[in-house]
Parts: structure tokens; sequence; C-alpha cells
């Protein structure tokens, strides 16, 4: 009797440890595909750590909305984000509601701070993609580079984010239009 229950046990544990994997890698590809891309513009990160391990960390210049009906959210409070394309190509804040969108290109989140005025308020917005792996041996280069970026105003750093149905994906990371890869690859060529 043990050895019949032993064998459908053993089975079922060997789907379960290929099914989450198998469901994290085909849900962040769905993302990929049928999300929609926004640009986010980083933000100068603070320059003697900038990166942890095998990423590296991003700060975004676009995470906060000024508004006038602040008392509907909470310090830490789940929101939903709408991103509008600004003039200048990159992401910015669109609406911030407590309800989910009717529309498939919203990013599920946090509010990190909410900065209370006289006739309004600013919200501040914890972004769930603040890291971008990349192989071990480019993350001191791509750091030199990042820091490069901090030192010319010139150089426009941003990630292109796709984001679906409340959650979101890091593409790539650009310095200039470049792939942080592709810059990476030109400055070993030069040295």
């Amino acid at each position: 009797m043990l050895k019949i229950l032993i064998w459908p046990g053993f089975i079922l544990l060997l789907l379960a440890q290929w099914f989450v994997p198998l469901q994290m890698i085909w849900s962040k590809n769905k993302i990929l595909s049928q999300g929609k891309s926004y640009k986010f513009e980083t933000a100068p990160v603070d320059p003697s750590d900038p990166f942890m391990g095998k990423y590296i960390v991003l700060n975004f210049k676009e995470s906060s909305l000024m508004t006038t009906d602040a008392k509907k959210f909470s310090y830490n409070g789940k929101v939903y984000v709408r991103f509008l394309t600004g003039n200048d190509g990159f992401a910015k804040v669109g609406s911030i509601n407590v309800t989910t969108p009717q529309t498939d290109d919203y990013l599920e989140t946090t509010i990190s701070y909410i900065s209370e005025m006289k006739d309004s308020s600013v919200v501040f917005l914890t972004y769930p993609f603040t890291r971008y792996y990349m192989e071990e041996y480019k993350a001191p280069k791509a750091e030199s580079i990042y820091r490069d970026r901090i030192k010319d105003s010139t150089l426009k750093t941003y990630a292109l984010v796709n984001i679906y149905k409340g959650d979101a994906v890091i593409k790539d990371v650009y310095i200039n239009d470049t792939l942080i890869n592709d810059v990476i690859k030109t400055r070993d060529a030069v040295r």
C-alpha cells in the first residue's frame, strides 16, 4: 500500500518543482511580448555603491505625482499607476488609482511617501523594477560607465520597461540610445 502512494507522490513533487519556475518564466515572457514599453529616465545614484552583486541599482526621475485628492491614498498602500509618454519620449506618471484600471498597461505598486502641502500633495511611488541583472564580469565596467554618466549631464540613461496587467520587466538599460552591453563592448574594444 505504501509503495502505491510513494510513486504518485514522487511524480507530483517532480511536476511541482518544474511547474513553479516554468510558470515564472512564462509570466515574464508574456509581459515582454504583450506589455507596453515605456522609457524610464534614470536618476543619479550614490556613486559609492550603485551595484550590489550582479545587478545595477536603478533610481528613476519620474516616480511621483502631484494631486489634490491624496486623502484616498495611504503610506505603503497598494495603488495602480498608468503612465503617459512625455514630449521627451520618457514615461511620466499619468494617474494613480486605488482600483484596478480597465486597461492592460498599468503597474501595481505601493506608495513610499506622501508630501502634503497647503492645496495639494505629492505622492511618491516605489517601483518594483529597480534592479537590472547583468553578467557578473560586466558589472564593474557598467559601474564605471554609469559613474561617467553622472559626471556628464549630456548623456541620457534610461531603462526600457515593459508593463502588462500590473507587473513590469526591465527589458534593457540604455546610455544615449545604445544598449549598456554594447557600450561596454565598445569601451573594451578601445582599450
